[in-house]
């Protein structure tokens, strides 16, 4: 200080000493020593610019953002800057002026104006050089400004005292520059709280909505003040997606994810120098981060090398370059956040010894005070800069995570696509980037949390001595156990995720074959399977509620149990060692900051569990096989020598690890031929497609392509968005051509029947559509493209005969729009093979002939047997179809449901391999639900066809809905958790004000009395607490299951009662949501966030109580307060809840389209589509994360609103204690401020947890009259005045029918396309109700019976044949009602008891998801067994027989006839030969019958419709 003190003394010798503890501090009116004004306070602000300058400067030189133009601001600030200069070193050079008139004055007024006058320069350059890069508001000098105006704000009071008290001695040039000094500051700092405008060429000038975020002022952002305009507009009216602002461009989709992509690709490039065995296990698969190399030179390298197991590449190392950068600033924030943490206590020590000195001056009082308020508002602003970036990294990361698993699953071979189901893949976009999320918010803690200890550790010794080690003991005793209970918590997540995973792949099949279960009334069964997995989740999720119960009971007590042990030993090793108010509530307030790192270890440390659990799933995902892109030579159509195809002795297989399905298979297709490819069914006829495409793993030989490619899958994939669009499928529209490809396709004729043509919007996997439509539709996007090569994988098999045809002749034959392409088309269609170039006949999958339609008839080899096989049928067929040309197609188009194989020939698809994914996902396209959108008025063609029934959350949770929570929990439980509850806080005030009693206990010759009495009073109450805390936490885990159980129980039995037309609206994506994200949020968050809840709450209450009693003139402050927070809180929930629920809403469509994108993959890579499907993912996810953006800030926006009221409270607490210091004991101010410093963590808490109990609780909502017994006894039944329509808009389909049909009638229901006769058997089924009239069967109306009893008793036989996967004896009778005798006698009337006895497993063989496995026609007749089985009174068929031949057709019949006689049987019939011989024919047109009589009598009128449809099948 020496030196110092020398440059303020001038030549005099007059010393001016730097500091003076009497000027300062020991006196009732403190300044600081004229030197000490005129060196530190003039050198800190610029210490602070220059320290800041390097670093800024590189920061700026690299984040440019564009050119701010000059404003009157930027005038302003630079004209000030300037100024200041000007002004110091006016002061500079008035000290030369007095030096040359002999007036000597220390040296440090040449000094520090000089200082002083630079550093202004240099913050006038900064002003300028940011409006260059672009900076609209600039926290580092509005920083600079502030601290300069606090430190001439003491020598502003200092002259100002000085002037008043000797006048004479005023310095008057000095004191007029340094007021206009001082003012310039000001003013200085008022400017830069104002944000520039937006730079030149920025990204928010062209934006429409842009986030107001990056135009805030610096103030704005540190209070997130820029939000409160969208909380305005939420509290005032919900929010609307279009409410929403832009994401920044450093948060999209297209700067995050190519980073974390590129990073990977590099790790994955580092992990694999080695090669690895991949020719002899093949488990090596799994591993392989997709090797390309060929196999043959690895297979040398192996013998050479001895192999080395491959590094993993490291998903963790690659998340951490990616996100790294950005993370260390929260680093930062988070250190100087724990640094201020301790600031508390150390002020609350000198305010307890303040008031314990009665002869303190006042002012030290409120100094601390507001020292107090300072470092809690600061500790508050800072902490949520960190929690900002924290979210916002968590977003970023979230955001890379589904933008890297979408690409991937682009590139995924087939076998590693085999591995992960589809739901398994959602899974990993949903639940694991949602984990890394959590993570991010967490895992500093991983090193702050240590960090916190040690010091809280540190300042304890300074108080407590040695005695600290018995609390520090007892920690170290709980951390094993927290460590145990982590381990246990992992073992248990794993298994619940895997029930979890069972579980939503059963409610995906059963919500897509949701349409048999009701018509069998098979929901109970399927629901008891759901239930038996949700059992087996529910045990696990038990355990771990026990284990949270525990681990709740060790955190809540572990810092009364280390205060207890300490203080115990403190007081008894010595009889000198006082608890006084200063030892105890120091210490107090040092446990309650050690507290908060022991409650978050276990958290953090089960977060980084799940994250790390979620991260080996992830990096399994992504290291995959990848389709190698180079196992087929890709050439343009110029360089080829006429040929477009040439495959030469290749092998393909679907996997490595699979035996070949293609041998060595040579064929060279020249260009512009028509070639065909025949076969039985599973020759490798779709394999040889897929190779081709390069789908298949090549194992020897090459494959060459020239020219683009088309690919017209076997089951059209169609996607949700307009016909136009599916057709057009990312290509530019030309009219012309797109007309003409419409009118080959045959699809003109439909697009009258939709209602508004083209623009109709197709609803998920094509529900609107039938199945021969969506082929032609395929076919369409197909030829619209106009590619080099086509490869058609049977497209005409789903359309009929004459349009089969029509197609043929306008498109892929000799005079069609194709002719000029290269066509290679798998068909079981003999009549178009003598029109083909070339033909390939497959057999096991090699290639057994090839040559024209002559050539092979002469070689009379496997061609000529084929033929004789399949010509008999198909002629037979052939002529009704020619006889009948519009019955069949236009099936399709009425009940918007598939008949498989149109020509009715026993060639029945066994679907190949290629199409396991729509066996994952279940809804395999003839599954689709009735297509009665046709009939859709054209008024809701803007909104899409298919509307979804979406979830609502509502406006404001209702009392009524917490109160079904309870319910759920139960009554009982509830009651008693709260009770527990309160006596757990009145044991800990309690025990807190027993302290503060002790510690104002009179200190006689140094030590205190009753010490032993304090203690164990002080145990006594510490253990109660705990007992409570044990009690609380297991009854809220146990009800936290039985709430579990019951509301997942209800929600499955509302779904399963829904009305079929709600699974029509509703996308299947938005129940699978309900079913996975909100039980897990039922299963696992709530229990938790009730639990921290209502222990916040109660924490605030006695908070604010213990301030009452110390200081009760706070009284005044505190309902003030408590209603500025509650308006907060009303204000934050509503804007909070709507973002909740339009982030929820834009999250459904991303995994729909990823779900859309599994299913078409390869028809995307083959048309080489995958860059604009990125796209589209792309922009999904970012229309997601702009509703979640808004509501992080949003958190942010209110906890650093309430923290400010906590922190007020802590500054009311302490200026009152300072107020009534005389009256108080220094143990009742230690009390109230350690309570109010632990207010404000507690009020962001409570605030946070009610908000997410709001968000989290929203609401899902959801008479019969008894039967006589043994109805149905004679299956009579009557239509009167029966009427029916779709929906509620929507014109009846069904007008007017009254109709008896007699007990044991055979009666046929026929009429042309779009007659209604579908929908008369979905109103016997009352899969749709009447809008007028009534059903009675045997005089009892349908209407007012349960649905199950009624589908019980009537039996249908639907035209799509839908299993499930299980065993055949489950399909059949899925409640075990039957003997296997029974079983095995419908199967031999069904004509399948052969094949079943020759399975291996008989009954229980396994069926795929959706039967995939047996082919369309075995799975008409198990449905027929399944109507032998329940042997009904009425017998319902729907067009039963259109997959099959003609010889099991008559079968069917006659075992119809026979087994049924005593029955009423309804048959819709499209091949009138079934029903000549039934009793009677009714004939509808236009929803009304017109006919009805025995056939014979119809035949007769010459003009009916009947007579007309009978001639057209040449049946007369």
């Amino acid at each position: 200080m020496e030196p110092l003190a020398r440059l303020c003394s001038g030549p005099s010798g007059a010393r001016q000493p730097f500091w003076d503890w009497n000027v300062t501090w020991y006196t009732e009116n403190p300044d600081f020593t004229q030197c000490f004004q005129n060196t530190a306070l003039v050198w800190i602000p610029c210490v602070y610019l220059w320290a800041c300058f390097p670093v800024y400067f590189v920061y700026l030189r690299r984040h440019d953002k564009g050119y701010i133009q000059m404003s009157h601001l930027n005038k302003a600030k630079t004209a000030l800057g300037l100024l200041l200069w000007i002004v110091c070193w006016a002061d500079l050079f008035y000290s030369f002026w007095e030096r040359n008139h002999h007036l000597f004055q220390g040296p440090i007024f040449l000094v520090s104006p000089s200082i002083l006058g630079i550093t202004m320069l240099l913050a006038t350059f900064l002003i300028q050089y940011e409006r260059i890069k672009g900076v609209q508001s600039s926290g580092l000098l509005l920083l600079f400004w502030l601290i300069t105006l606090l430190c001439a704000t003491v020598p502003f009071r200092s002259k100002i005292m000085h002037a008043t008290s000797t006048p004479e001695g005023v310095d008057v040039f000095r004191y007029i520059t340094f007021y206009i000094y001082f003012a310039l500051v000001l003013t200085q700092l008022v400017l830069a709280s104002f944000p520039e405008r937006p730079p030149l060429f920025s990204e928010t000038v062209r934006d429409p909505n842009p986030c107001p975020e990056s135009s805030a002022s610096f103030l704005s952002r540190i209070t997130f003040w820029w939000i409160t305009g969208l909380m305005v507009q939420g509290y005032r009216q919900p929010l609307e997606a279009k409410d929403l602002w832009s994401l920044n461009r450093e948060d999209t989709s297209e700067e995050v994810v190519p980073g974390l992509v590129r990073n990977w690709t590099k790790e994955c490039a580092k992990a694999k120098k080695l090669p690895e065995p991949v020719m002899y296990s093949p488990k090596a698969t799994t591993k392989a981060g997709g090797s390309n190399g060929d196999v043959m030179e690895e297979a040398e390298a192996l013998i050479i090398q001895p192999p080395q197991r491959e590094k993993e590449p490291s998903l963790f190392k690659v998340l951490y370059k990616t996100f790294g950068p950005y993370f260390f600033m929260s680093f930062l924030f988070k250190a100087f956040h724990d640094l201020l943490m301790f600031a508390g206590p150390e002020i609350l020590k000198l305010l307890i010894n303040f008031v314990n000195d009665r002869s303190a001056p006042s002012w030290q009082g409120y100094l601390y005070t507001a020292l107090l308020f300072v470092s809690a508002g600061l500790q508050t602003l800072v902490l949520h800069q960190y929690f900002h970036i924290c979210f916002v990294t968590g977003m970023r990361l979230k955001t890379a995570v589904i933008g890297a698993v979408y690409r991937k699953a682009l590139v995924i071979s087939n076998s590693a696509r085999k591995t992960s189901t589809v739901g398994e893949i959602v899974n990993l976009m949903s639940v694991d980037a949602q984990r890394f999320m959590d993570l991010a918010t967490y895992i500093n803690m991983i090193w702050s949390a240590p960090l916190q200890v040690i010091l809280a550790l540190y300042f304890l010794w300074q108080i407590l001595g040695p005695s600290v080690l018995a609390g520090v003991g007892v920690m170290l005793l709980l951390v094993p156990v927290n460590a145990v209970i982590a381990m246990k918590t992992k073992t248990y997540q794993v298994a619940h995720m895997k029930s979890k995973d069972h579980r939503i792949k059963l409610m995906n099949e059963i919500l897509n074959g949701i349409k048999v279960l009701k018509l069998y009334a098979w929901e109970p069964a399927f629901k008891e399977k759901v239930l038996e997995i949700r059992q087996e989740e529910l045990k696990v999720l038990k355990k771990s509620a026990y284990l949270a119960a525990v681990g709740t009971f060790t955190w809540v007590c572990a810092p009364f149990l280390v205060a207890l042990s300490t203080f115990a030993v403190y007081v008894t090793v010595s009889e000198a060692n006082v608890l006084d108010a200063q030892t105890a509530f120091v210490s107090l307030a040092l446990f309650n900051i050690l507290r908060f790192p022991l409650t978050m270890l276990p958290m953090v440390i089960s977060s980084v569990v799940q994250a790390s659990v979620s991260l080996k799933r992830l990096r399994v995902f992504l290291s995959h096989e990848e389709l190698d892109p180079d196992s087929i030579a890709r050439g343009s159509i110029q360089d080829a020598d006429g040929k477009s195809v040439v495959v030469t002795n290749a092998t393909f297989s679907w996997s490595r690890s699979d035996p070949p399905s293609l041998q060595g298979i040579t064929l060279s297709i020249p260009q512009r031929r028509l070639v065909a490819i025949v076969g039985q069914v599973g020759c490798g006829k779709s394999s040889l497609l897929s190779a081709l495409l390069g789908e298949m793993e090549k194992r020897e030989g090459l494959v060459s392509v020239q020219g683009s490619v088309a690919y017209v899958p076997q089951q059209a994939w169609i996607q949700n968005a307009t016909l136009e669009q599916n057709v057009l499928f990312g290509r530019e529209m030309k009219g012309t051509q797109y007309k003409k490809v419409l009118e080959a396709c045959a699809l003109l004729p439909d697009l009258e029947l939709f209602p508004s043509g083209d623009q109709t919007e197709i609803g998920e996997k094509g529900v609107n559509l039938s199945g021969g439509q969506k082929q032609r539709v395929s076919l369409a996007r197909a030829v619209y493209c106009n590619a080099d090569v086509y490869l058609l994988d049977d497209p005409l098999s789903a359309v009929d005969a004459h349009v089969g045809k029509h197609i043929f002749e306008r498109v892929i034959g000799p005079k069609g729009l194709l002719k000029s392409k290269t066509r290679i088309l798998v068909t079981h269609g003999v009549s178009y093979l003598p029109l083909m170039d070339t033909i390939v006949v497959m057999t096991h999958g090699k290639i057994s002939e090839v040559g024209s339609y002559q050539e092979l008839l002469k070689q009379d080899g496997a061609f000529a047997e084929f033929l004789r096989t399949y010509a008999s049928a198909e002629q037979n067929a052939a002529s009704e179809e020619a006889s009948n040309p519009s019955a069949k197609e236009e099936k399709h188009v009425e009940n918007g449901v598939l008949a498989n194989d149109a020509s009715g020939k026993p060639v029945l698809r066994q679907l190949s391999n290629s199409s396991t994914y729509s066996s994952d996902t279940g809804k395999s396209p003839q599954q689709n639900s009735t297509a009665e959108l046709q009939k859709e008025p054209p008024a809701d063609t803007q909104q899409p066809a298919v509307p979804l029934a979406g979830f609502k959350v509502p406006e404001k949770v209702k009392p009524r809905v917490y109160w079904e929570y309870m319910k759920a929990i139960g009554l009982f439980v509830t009651f008693l958790s709260v009770f527990f509850f309160i006596c757990t806080h009145v044991a800990s005030l309690s025990s807190n004000y027993w302290l503060s009693l002790w510690t104002d206990d009179p200190i006689i010759n140094g030590t205190q009395r009753n010490t032993d009495l304090r203690l164990s009073v002080y145990g006594a109450l510490g253990i109660s607490q705990g007992i409570s805390v044990f009690g609380y936490s297991m009854a809220l885990s146990i009800g936290g299951v039985f709430a579990s159980r019951r509301l997942h129980l209800d929600l499955l039995c509302n779904v399963l009662r829904c009305p079929m037309a709600f699974f029509e609206r509703t996308p299947s994506g938005n129940l699978v949501n309900r079913f996975s994200k909100e039980i897990d949020t039922i299963d696992s968050i709530i229990p938790h966030i009730i639990k921290m809840f209502m222990g916040s709450m109660f924490n605030v209450l006695g908070a604010c109580i213990v301030i009452l009693l110390a200081t009760p003139v706070t009284a005044v402050v505190i309902p003030p307060l408590g209603f500025v927070y509650f308006f907060v809180q009303r204000f934050y929930v509503a804007t909070s809840r709507q973002l909740k629920r339009l982030e929820s809403v834009s999250r459904s469509p991303v995994y729909s389209h990823f779900n859309e994108t599994l299913l078409g993959v390869s028809v995307i890579r083959a048309f080489r589509e995958q860059k604009r499907f990125v796209r589209e993912s792309d922009l999904k996810v970012d229309e997601n994360q702009k509703a979640y953006y808004p509501s992080i800030v949003a958190n942010r926006w209110l906890a650093i609103r309430l923290e400010y009221v906590g922190n007020f409270i802590v500054l009311f607490a302490a200026l009152f204690a300072v107020l009534t210091r005389h009256s108080l004991s220094p143990g009742l101010v230690g009390l109230s401020i350690s309570y109010a410093l632990q207010i404000t963590t507690y009020l962001n808490w409570l605030v946070r947890m009610s908000s997410d109990m709001e968000t989290n609780i929203a609401e899902w909502t959801l008479k019969q009259a008894p039967l006589p017994s043994g109805w149905p006894h004679e299956g009579k039944v009557e239509f009167r005045g029966y009427g029916l329509r779709y929906r509620d808009d929507m014109d009846l389909v069904l007008k007017n029918i009254t109709i008896t049909i007699h007990g044991g009638e055979k009666v046929g229901i026929v009429g042309r396309t779009g007659a209604g006769k579908s929908s008369l058997t979905l109103g016997l089924f009352r899969i749709n109700e009447a809008a007028e009239g009534e059903i009675l069967i045997d005089g009892v109306n349908i209407a007012k019976i349960g649905l199950h009893d009624l589908r019980f008793k009537v039996t249908i036989i639907p035209q799509d044949p839908i299993l499930f996967s299980g065993s055949l004896r489950m399909n059949l009778d899925p409640f075990n009602q039957y003997s296997d005798e029974d079983v095995w006698m419908s199967l031999e009337l069904a004509h399948l008891k052969n094949f079943v006895s020759a399975l291996p497993d008989k009954l229980n063989h396994e069926c795929s998801e959706g039967g995939e496995n047996l082919s369309v026609g075995q799975r008409q007749l198990l449905c027929l067994a399944r109507a032998l089985l329940r042997k009904s009174k009425i017998l319902v068929l729907d067009e039963a027989t259109a997959a099959v031949d003609l010889e099991t057709d008559d079968l069917i019949q006659s075992t119809i006839r026979t087994q049924f006689e005593e029955c009423t049987v309804l048959t819709i019939a499209h091949r009138l030969n079934t029903i000549m011989d039934y009793t009677r024919v009714i004939v509808l047109d236009k929803g009304e019958i017109v006919e009805s009589g025995p056939p014979a009598d119809l035949l007769k009128k010459k003009k009916g419709i009947f007579c007309s449809m009978a001639k057209d099948s040449g049946l007369v």
